[in-house]
Order: C-alpha cells, then structure tokens, then sequence
C-alpha cells in the first residue's frame, strides 16, 4: 500500500511543479478586487488592512479563500485554480500585509481543504 501511495506521490510531482505561484495568481486573478479593494477586500500591501487577517492565521484564511465569503466568490471567481495556488495566493497577499507565513505543505492545503468544505456543508 505504501509503494502505491509513494508511485501516486510521484506521478503528481509533474503537475505541482507547474502549479502558478501566489504571485502570479495574485496578479492573474486576486488584482482584480484585492488591487484596489473592490467589495471591501483589503488592498493587496496595506498593513492596517490585513494586520487582523494575519492575526487570523492561515487556518482561518486559507479556508475562507477556498469556500469564499461575503461578496468573494470561492477561489476568488476562477475555479482553474487549484487549493494550493489558493493557498500560495493568499500566502502572498498576507506576507505583503504584514504576514510571515512559509510555502504551504501537502498536510496544510488537505487540512485546509477539509475546513473549506466543512464551511460549504453549513
């Protein structure tokens, strides 16, 4: 069963390694309401802004961005987008405000992604 996984695991790697960065999926898809605060959304940089978001944490963040809230549609509006160029979008945005967050782990994006759901099911 392991080797499985691990051939699994493997066979993947192709497809993260194309995977957008936060960066460019900010600029391909977040810009447009993040750059100017369109909806009430922080303005991408603006400290006073995200600082309480940052406080948040990923857990709370992540989550909100994969199910979306209020007027921001999940994924920000593009369901392309996989959980873990969400989650590298919103890493970015949040570093940019203030954040010190790493680049997301396998184990962060699936936690996350189960926390989005669960807030789907509500």
């Amino acid at each position: 069963m392991r080797i499985v996984a691990l051939l699994l695991a493997a066979l993947c790697l192709p497809a993260a390694a194309q995977e957008k960065s936060g960066a460019e999926v900010y600029e391909a898809t977040c810009i447009q309401c993040h750059g100017d605060g369109k909806d009430g959304a922080p303005v991408f940089g603006n400290r006073k802004q995200w600082g309480k978001l940052v406080k948040e944490g990923l857990n709370e963040l992540v989550p909100t961005a994969l199910a979306g809230i209020r007027k921001m549609p999940a994924r920000g509006g593009n369901p392309a987008l996989s959980d873990g160029e969400v989650a590298r979008a919103v890493i970015h945005m949040a570093n940019a405000g203030g954040g010190r967050f790493p680049e997301p782990s396998p184990d962060d994006i699936n936690r996350w992604r189960q926390k989005a759901d669960k807030r789907l099911r509500k």
